[in-house]
């Protein structure tokens, strides 16, 4: 009778068990689209946006910047930068099939509502807000999650959930000035997040060290600097040396101490900051010899020996008497000093002796030294906190005659050189950990050893380990407890036991079918992966603004999309196709999709022929023009895959509306394909010289000076605004495009080279177009930013005179561009004539031609010292484009500031446009002081989408 009441109890079990499983699935089945909708209506109602926002619509599916799946589940809201204010609901969390959530730079404000549980969300872009907390669920059941970006919210002091390690997708997590506290978890590496590479904590109330977690982990970008929490972060960086794919280290503004670790290993670092720290000891051989360094700095610590001299090409923060330096300026230190770092190297170069050992001469009062005729006699380091070693280097001061290091915490053995001192009387080594066996002194010496535990023994007790001996009685007391009294419970158990397998056993069916089923969805994404023939590719230039974006679409499956920091896949309206999304990194797009939409690389379809190749007009099924630059085997001869994926990776990275956006590129066998976007009017060779065939009408003066100063400020964002500096080493009309709206665009990066930093030049492989070759250029193949300065003075020129640079029609003396000009520029009369004829002169034009003229001229001088750089082009240009401003300003100019705005929100809406942080304008104690800033800029933060840079405000 009783096991039919056990065996009845369990079937009752189970069937509530089920019951309850049918209701949870039936409540998840039922959140649907319709239970979307309800959501986005109180996010609507929350955030109360403005009309111009687009939220109207009865359907939430139908607003901008929020997209659905075909089933009407929400899977975006991309409403970054709308100044939308209020607060967000509760309810956010029930759209479980949310990917992207984007709310950056806006004015949100409240707690912000737990959103746990959401297994889909992939970006998550909050900063610039002002949330007033963030729940300690946050980021529970995030398990997809890529990017994280929280940065500059006034938040209540929290610290990172342990439950953010179940993410293990992660890639990027920004929180600057997000007030976190306690410690950096020791989570965040390769184990928890093998493809995490940008982690940035600026800002905050972080204390305690670096994880040991880092060691060995895929970051390239650490910023930690800058911590307001009383005692900031400390103790060394050692953890550092096995950061290997490190580019970036901002360490600035905190209390990290002891030696710098070796930097051999971080081949790729380029930006070191330790500024207003406490480290000691001397700047390490290897870092002045990393190649990739770039910048560098070092002011406000307790650095020691030599000032360090690093290549001219690296920037340097390093204020004079700022460390702890023998001398002000790059020499050699005394020998003395020498002596005394090394012997201050075996104790991990205490910070007490960097504080107090100041210049060049030990017997000038440095702390426990004391000298007789320049000559050390005695070492009295008692009571210090020593740790470490003794050093075997005490041997070379000959004059000692007192050694005291009493009182400390060394360990290791009594050094054997230490009893070739010839003045030594006294050696005084007590109450340290020392061990070993005492060496054979002279019988003058008196040495004491006393008060050193493990001396005589060949270790140190405190090394030696063993079994503890709670661990094995509670071994012991556990086999105890196995014995007659739980055979009394035996019997009394067995249905409780048969009950719980039949449940677990259920429970094993249902998690097996479950892992099943995930195996089979990643392996789907993985297929996903592969080039196919067919692909939808959209690359947006700017977050959550369908507006602005590239679309590349072609109906099909999927996309091959290497070397991608982040992939997203959604539903299209097309039977069977789908979209991908692609934020950042390189973008490749098979060979058949650009067959397909360039006819097989029809003659019809050719836009024009260079030396790199044919550049190929492609139309995708939605009729979106591309341009397909098709390089030539020659040109790519002897170039490895590696090389040309490098360089893509370079071109990439440089993003300006001024330049024409590189938005792929495909490698199929010796095929080297680069896709740009379409520039409808063509060439700026094809309406200065050839308008009367094309059937164009001329420039007019006011369009040339508006192509000029769109040129000026692409090429100004290539040597010194972007991330890198870069040299064009090819800009010509040719390479300059225009669109619909006559709006210039430089073009053609085949001869792009990374610029020297500082004054120097590189010396390279003589390329570009003759007519355009600046004279050092082509004589000696040395190259600096100053060739591209030379060579928009002769496109200058060719705007002012409508004739190209090199004109084998005319007279040998008229035949260049450059010499003609100059000559015809001497006085008034002449130089009128030069000027196009197809130009409508009057005595404004004329002024303005004249500036111009003296600009090109200056542009075009002889020796590269005397040409302007490219910002003061941009600067002349853009006071003479001022000029044909419309007399009613347009509403909507290119900020989109409407004049209606207080000027609070209009600054602030224009440096969102502007792509500037709270870092960027914080305190210069914080930051990196540099005079060349521009090399410090981070590259950008994964999961942001293309912003507009500095350049840009131009």
């Amino acid at each position: 009778m009783r096991k039919k009441t056990h065996l009845g109890f369990f079937f009752f079990n189970l069937l509530v068990s089920f019951g309850l499983f049918r209701t949870a699935f039936s409540r998840t089945s039922s959140n649907n689209g319709d239970d979307d909708a309800s959501v986005m209506l109180a996010l609507k109602k929350s955030l109360n946006p403005s009309e111009s926002l687009g939220w109207s619509d009865p359907d939430p599916c139908n607003w901008n910047r929020v997209f659905c799946s075909p089933e009407k589940r929400v899977t975006r809201i991309q409403i970054g930068h709308q100044s939308l204010q209020g607060t967000l609901p509760l309810e956010l969390q029930r759209l479980t099939e949310l990917e992207r959530l984007e709310l950056q730079w806006n004015n949100i404000s409240g707690p912000l509502p737990t959103l746990s549980g959401l297994s889909s969300l992939q970006v998550l872009m909050l900063s610039n807000n002002q949330f007033s907390s963030i729940p300690a669920d946050f980021f529970a059941g995030m398990t997809s999650l890529q990017s994280v970006e929280i940065d500059n919210n006034p938040f209540s002091a929290w610290q990172i959930p342990e439950t953010l390690r179940n993410a293990s997708a992660l890639q990027n997590f920004s929180a600057n000035s997000a007030n976190i506290s306690g410690r950096i978890p020791d989570f965040f590496g390769d184990d928890a997040f093998p493809g995490l590479s940008l982690l940035h904590l600026a800002f905050n109330n972080l204390e305690g060290g670096l994880p040991g977690s880092f060691s060995g982990s895929q970051i390239q970008s650490l910023w930690v600097n800058g911590q307001q929490s009383t005692g900031k972060l400390t103790g060394q960086i050692d953890v550092i040396q096995n950061m290997t794919l490190l580019k970036e280290v901002w360490l600035h503004s905190n209390a990290f101490s002891g030696p710098l670790p070796d930097f051999s290993g971080l081949k790729d670092l380029e930006s070191l900051s330790l500024r207003d720290n406490m480290f000691t000891g001397p700047v390490p051989s290897s870092l002045l010899s990393l190649k990739s360094l770039k910048v560098v700095n070092l002011t406000n610590n307790l650095f020691q020996g030599p000032v360090p001299v690093f290549p001219s090409g690296v920037s340097v923060d390093l204020s004079k008497d700022s460390n702890s330096f023998c001398l002000p300026s790059p020499a050699e230190c005394d020998s003395r000093v020498n002596t005394l770092l090394s012997i201050a190297k075996s104790m991990d170069y205490p910070q007490r002796f960097a504080e107090n050992w100041k210049g060049n001469d030990p017997c000038a009062d440095w702390m426990g030294v004391t000298c007789n005729n320049d000559n050390v006699t005695v070492i009295n380091f008692q009571k210090m906190g020593l740790t470490g070693t003794i050093s075997p280097d005490f041997a070379l001061f000959k004059s000692l005659k007192r050694l005291v290091l009493a009182d400390n915490n060394l360990t290791g053995t009594i050094p054997e050189e230490l009893t070739t001192m010839p003045a030594l009387t006294e050696l005084d080594l007590s109450n340290n950990k020392l061990y070993g066996k005492v060496p054979s002194f002279r019988s003058n010496v008196i040495v004491n050893t006393n008060g050193n535990p493990d001396i005589g023994k060949d270790k140190s007790s405190s090394s030696t380990g063993g079994t503890s001996p709670n661990l094995t009685s509670a071994t012991n007391a556990g086999s105890e407890n196995g014995g007659d009294s739980g055979r009394g419970k035996k019997s009394s158990n067995l249905v409780g036991v048969i009950v719980f397998s039949v449940i677990g056993g259920v429970f094993v069916i249902f998690l097996i079918g479950l892992l099943v089923f995930c195996l089979y969805k990643t392996k789907q994404k993985r297929l996903s992966r592969v080039q196919s023939p067919n692909a939808m590719v959209i690359h947006p230039r700017h977050s959550g603004s369908d507006n602005e974006s590239v679309k590349i679409t072609v109906a099909g499956s999927s996309v091959s999309v290497g070397a991608v920091s982040e992939t997203h896949t959604l539903p299209s309206s097309d039977a069977g196709g789908d979209i991908q999304m692609v934020e950042a990194g390189n973008m490749v797009i098979s060979i058949q999709v650009l067959k397909n939409v360039t006819n097989n690389f029809s003659l019809d379809n050719i836009l024009g022929q260079g030396g790199f190749g044919t550049v190929y007009k492609g139309e995708l099924h939605d009729g979106t023009k591309i341009a397909v630059k098709r390089m030539e085997s020659g040109v790519i001869a002897g170039k490895g895959l590696a090389e040309f994926k490098s360089e893509i990776a370079v071109l990439t990275k440089v993003r300006h509306r001024h330049l024409v956006a590189l938005l792929g590129y495909c490698l199929d066998g010796f095929e080297r394909l680069l896709v740009y976007e379409y520039m409808p009017q063509g060439t700026l060779s094809r309406h200065l010289f050839n308008w009367p065939e094309e059937g164009l009408k001329p420039l007019e003066w006011k369009q040339r000076l508006t192509i000029a100063l769109d040129v000026a400020r692409g090429v100004e964002y290539l040597h010194g605004l972007a991330h890198q500096s870069f040299i064009h080493r090819d800009l010509k009309p040719s390479n300059i495009l225009l669109g619909d709206d006559m709006r210039a665009k430089v073009a053609d990066f085949g001869l792009v080279r990374l610029a020297p930093e500082g004054k120097g030049s590189i010396e390279t492989r003589i390329a570009g177009t003759f007519g355009y070759l600046a004279p050092e250029y082509a004589v000696t193949g040395r190259v600096t930013t100053k060739v591209d300065v030379f060579s928009f003075g002769v496109i200058l020129m060719e705007l002012i005179t409508g004739r190209k640079a090199l004109d084998e029609t005319q007279p040998e003396e008229s035949m260049h561009l450059v010499t003609w000009f100059r000559r015809m520029h001497i006085n008034k009369e002449s130089f009128r004539k030069a000027i196009d004829p197809t130009i409508d002169l009057n005595e404004e034009t004329l002024t303005s031609i004249s500036t111009v003229a003296e600009l090109a001229g200056h542009c075009c001088a002889r020796e590269p010292y005397q040409r302007p750089d490219m910002g003061h082009a941009v600067n002349v240009l853009s006071s003479l484009v001022e000029l044909w401003k419309p007399s009613e300003q347009n509403s909507e100019d290119i900020f989109g500031i409407d004049l209606e705005m207080s000027l609070p929100q209009a600054l602030k809406k224009w440096q969102a446009y502007e792509g500037r942080s709270h870092l960027d304008s914080s305190s210069s104690s914080l930051l990196p002081s540099l005079d060349n800033t521009q090399t410090s800029i981070p590259t950008r933060p994964y999961g942001f989408a293309e912003s507009f840079t500095s350049a840009d405000g131009r």
